[in-house]
């Protein structure tokens, strides 16, 4: 059983396409999506706990991983699978 993954993105951002892509190549098939750019008070949240205001944001259960470029290099260091497993 993977991970819970929230993601915080708006409706036109290639980099949250991009990591909705490797998430998914991951074997992740549930992402809860924060549309940021429809809800202004998620958009505080997001940069409340995040200290960023860039999207994506994610998190893997209650790890805040970073944006879509943090993912790619967690995944490009064999940490990625291990978070969705539930076993890092």
């Amino acid at each position: 059983m993977s991970v819970a993954v929230l993601m915080y993105t708006t409706a036109v951002c290639p980099f949250c396409i991009r990591a909705k892509q490797l998430l998914a190549a991951r074997g992740v098939t549930g992402i809860e999506e924060v549309r940021i750019d429809l809800d202004a008070e998620r958009r505080d949240e997001m940069m409340l706990k995040t200290n960023r205001r860039t999207v994506p944001q994610i998190f893997i259960g209650a790890t805040h991983v970073g944006g879509c470029d943090d993912l790619y290099a967690l995944d490009a260091a064999g940490k990625l699978q291990p978070m969705l497993d539930g076993n890092a």
